[in-house]
């Protein structure tokens, strides 16, 4: 298994993916995630993938500060077994200002920080890009089709098209949705790199979409329980508008009889 940065500087907050897209002449693609839609919810197995696609591909560079180990196993995300998710935990060691050492990490610490002082860290990666835009920069297409931080994800990890150059003694590599075209990171994933249990696809663009899908519910891990306070929400106004208008139907009844 390959041990390679999974983003680097190609997610660097400093150019928004609308800039990668339009620079190279490429749009970014909508993608029917699970999760898309105001009923849609995380796919279990496909939180599973990206996880594993984390772990053997990108934890070696890049970190996620922000998400603890104990949401592993929360209901709307990976939901990992309780022993498994301590399992898991405990092959990260973290520092312990009280020991001054290092230790074996538990489920209540965090993933630890990036590696590399050039590579990102992940946590927030898919709320802090926007894939879709549009017309004069308006957010018309994130009405319709959500902002697009997991869809510029897996289009990047996709995008290589093959090509390489040299460029003062660096090799820069061609990615068509990269501002500019050229990124210094080699592509970090090839087909068949992660062996799944279950058997799912894992060509490129399988596992770009499972790891974007995975990038997503760390950055909104409530995401579902969110959607389900708004329905709520919906459902208790649109109740207390046909209350409030048969109210007003039946104070005014007499005073329109009258007229």
């Amino acid at each position: 298994m390959i041990k390679a940065t999974l983003l680097s500087a190609a997610l660097a907050l400093t150019a928004p993916a609308a800039m990668a897209a339009e620079s190279s002449g490429h749009e970014i693609e909508n993608i029917d995630f699970p999760f898309d839609g105001p009923f849609g919810a995380y796919d279990v197995n496909q939180l599973q993938r990206g996880l594993q696609i984390y772990t053997e591909v990108c934890s070696a560079c890049h970190g996620l500060r922000y998400v603890p180990f104990r949401t592993l196993s929360d209901d709307g995300g990976p939901s990992l077994p309780d022993d498994q998710m301590r399992a898991y935990a405990a092959q990260y060691e973290v520092y312990d200002e009280e020991l001054d050492d290092f230790r074996e990490a538990k489920p209540t610490d965090h993933f630890p920080m990036s590696s590399l002082s050039n590579a990102p860290d992940l946590s927030l990666m898919a709320k802090a890009r926007a894939g879709f835009h549009g017309p004069y920069g308006l957010g018309i297409n994130q009405f319709f089709k959500g902002i697009g931080g997991p869809e510029y994800i897996a289009a990047l990890l996709h995008g290589y098209t093959g090509e390489e150059k040299e460029q003062a003694g660096v090799i820069l590599y061609e990615n068509d949705y990269f501002p500019g075209g050229w990124i210094a990171m080699a592509p970090p994933l090839y087909d068949e790199a992660v062996e799944f249990e279950d058997g799912h696809a894992n060509t490129v663009e399988a596992m770009a979409e499972d790891v974007a899908a995975f990038l997503m519910w760390t950055a909104e891990p409530k995401l579902g329980a969110r959607k389900q306070a708004g329905f709520a929400g919906v459902v208790f106004l649109t109740l207390l508008s046909v209350l409030l208008y048969l109210t007003n139907k039946r104070l005014w009844a007499s005073v329109k009889r009258k007229d």
